[in-house]
């Protein structure tokens, strides 16, 4: 129907070529409507094409989004690391710090209520800390001549058990009532603490093996500190039954190694450890006797002077040097702890300096030799003993270590 119209108008017949392009173009036309200009009809029949151009278009778009997403995807790492901090902290401004601080009512409040009190407390010898510090007790802990009461009623040392539970063995100890919880003495406690450093420090001094034991939760860090000061052993966890009556069996398989009179390794004898007997502790510290009973019993069975922290529901007979406090709180058993390390540090510091004067202060093991070495050929040439025991000062010999024997675990 478009080829008769184009003839009509023409008044020709339509040639072949002219043909191929109207059938071609045939949808193109197809939708103009008669009587529209002709500029109208033109971008009618380029409406496809602008539309194949956009399509163009919006693939470009889209390869070029997925390039700058693959870009992002596979930035580094420090970046993404950077894009994800929070924003910085706006510096800070003294000025309204000041101005805070000055509109705060409770400043001034508790500026005169510090004053009041070291005016009280000032008397009495003693003043109160501006901060409270709990870590110092572990790791600064105080010495046997820091211990007062008013360091001993902090660390809540006085308070006991009810009433109703208290054991009768300790009523020495025991200063009153109040509210139904027995009251303990702290001059009783700081008597008894004193003379328990002394025992440490004198097993120390004489060259013997402290065994610190607090099986507790929050006990662990008290009692490593206090092995550590007087170069000892510890225990935070269970108690093997036997190790002390059975310790051939229990602990036979512990490395043990021979020390001289200034602490340092002596080799060649590790063929003579063999056949040696388990070392054994010559003083044993519990910090909590109530569930320790086994270790208390195995170290009575084997003449081993046990100290343990008494409540007022123990019994002081379990321990050989008591100590009457509140074996409750983790400050008390703290303090205790860290004062009989300090003390053990003291008797360690003394052996020492006697050694290095020449002063051996315990005796050495009878069935360890001196082995054949250099040193040894040189004392017989010179007319020495092999086998020469260290000198011992008098009183001496409670320790089970020695010059040429002395063994730890």
């Amino acid at each position: 129907m478009i080829v008769r119209r184009l003839a009509a108008r023409t008044g020709k017949p339509p040639s072949a070529s002219s043909v191929r392009p109207l059938h071609n173009c045939r949808i193109l036309t197809a939708h103009v409507t008669p009587g529209r200009s002709a500029f109208a009809q033109a971008n009618a029949a380029a409406a496809p094409a602008r539309q194949w151009r956009r399509s163009f278009a919006s693939d470009v778009d889209l390869l070029e989004h997925s390039a700058d997403n693959s870009l992002k995807e596979t930035r580094s790492i420090e970046t993404a690391l950077n894009s994800s901090m929070p924003q910085p902290v706006p510096s800070y401004n003294p000025n309204a710090a000041r101005q805070a601080a000055l509109t705060d009512p409770t400043v001034a409040v508790n500026w005169y209520n510090k004053k009041e009190l070291e005016r009280i407390l000032k008397p009495v010898g003693t003043a109160p800390e501006p901060h409270y510090q709990p870590h110092t007790l572990i790791t600064n802990p105080p010495r046997p001549e820091d211990v007062t009461l008013e360091l001993l009623l902090a660390s809540q040392a006085h308070l006991g058990h009810a009433t109703s539970v208290w054991n009768p063995s300790n009523a020495r100890y025991i200063f009153g009532i109040r509210d139904g919880i027995h009251i303990i003495s702290l001059d009783q406690t700081a008597a008894y603490l004193r003379r328990a450093a002394k025992v440490v420090t004198e097993v120390c001094r004489r060259g013997g093996l402290v065994l610190f034991v607090g099986t507790r939760n929050g006990q662990d860090r008290s009692v490593v500190k206090a092995a550590k000061l007087a170069r000892g052993c510890h225990l935070f966890d269970r108690w093997i039954p036997g190790s002390v009556t059975n310790g051939q069996q229990i602990l036979g398989n512990c490395k043990l190694k021979v020390v001289d009179e200034l602490d340092r390794d002596m080799p060649d004898f590790e063929d003579q450890l063999t056949d040696q007997p388990v070392l054994k502790p010559d003083l044993v510290v519990c910090l909590n006797p109530l569930e320790n009973y086994v270790l208390l019993h195995e170290c009575g069975l084997n003449h081993i002077p046990t100290i343990g922290i008494i409540d007022t529901d123990a019994d002081s007979t379990w321990v050989t040097y008591p100590i009457p406090a509140n074996d409750d709180s983790l400050r008390c058993t703290n303090v205790i702890a860290g004062v009989l390390g300090r003390a053990g540090e003291e008797g360690q510091k003394l052996r020492l300096e006697a050694a290095r004067q020449g002063i051996v202060t315990y005796k050495g093991r009878a069935k360890l030799e001196e082995p054949d070495t250099f040193a040894s050929k040189q004392k017989q040439q010179e007319g020495g003993q092999a086998g020469e025991k260290p000198t011992v000062r008098p009183g001496d010999g409670s320790s089970l270590q020695g010059l040429q024997g002395r063994e730890a675990i």
